[in-house]
């Protein structure tokens, strides 16, 4: 791994755990919660950032971006504790694979997103990151609407 990379790591470390602060403040209510007409919940929006993810722990491995991933308990989204627990897993399935990549992987490899897009595997965990961005911007207007508020770092990166 390279130093580059290694630093790449650390701030992406800080992008997820943005998402464990968002833990903090919902709870089984909260994840029921819906804005109204066809949007989704916001434990259906958590389930479908966990699927995204798993579709990129994935690319890291097969070389190809896939999201057809779906959890196969659909109410994963209902249950504060067990989001919690399944992102965990992913977290640490998602760390053992990007610190097992040597110097030549992070250059070499490639992986196919489809339609000609092709990306290395640093490029690949920049792209997760702006997914990861997009779902905290939803999440804020579920925030807004709820009137919860999550303190720290999330107020000076996301508002």
């Amino acid at each position: 791994m390279t130093s580059v990379f290694q630093e790449q790591l650390a701030l992406f470390g800080l992008y997820q755990e943005l998402r464990d602060d968002l833990m903090q403040v919902l709870s089984d209510t909260t994840l029921a919660f819906t804005p109204g007409g066809s949007a989704l919940t916001l434990g259906s929006l958590c389930r479908e950032i966990g699927e995204t993810q798993q579709s990129y722990l994935d690319s890291f491995t097969s070389r190809q971006q896939d999201f057809r991933y779906r959890h196969p308990d659909p109410d994963i989204g209902t249950n504060l504790d067990r989001l919690r627990a399944w992102y965990a897993e992913l977290d640490d399935a998602l760390a053992t694979i990007l610190t097992g990549f040597g110097p030549d992987d992070l250059v070499n490899a490639i992986i196919d997103r489809g339609g000609g897009f092709e990306v290395t595997i640093p490029m690949q965990l920049e792209i997760y990151k702006e997914a990861l961005l997009l779902f905290y911007g939803k999440a804020s207007i579920y925030l807004k609407v709820l009137q919860l508020e999550v303190h720290g770092r999330w107020q000076h990166w996301i508002g």
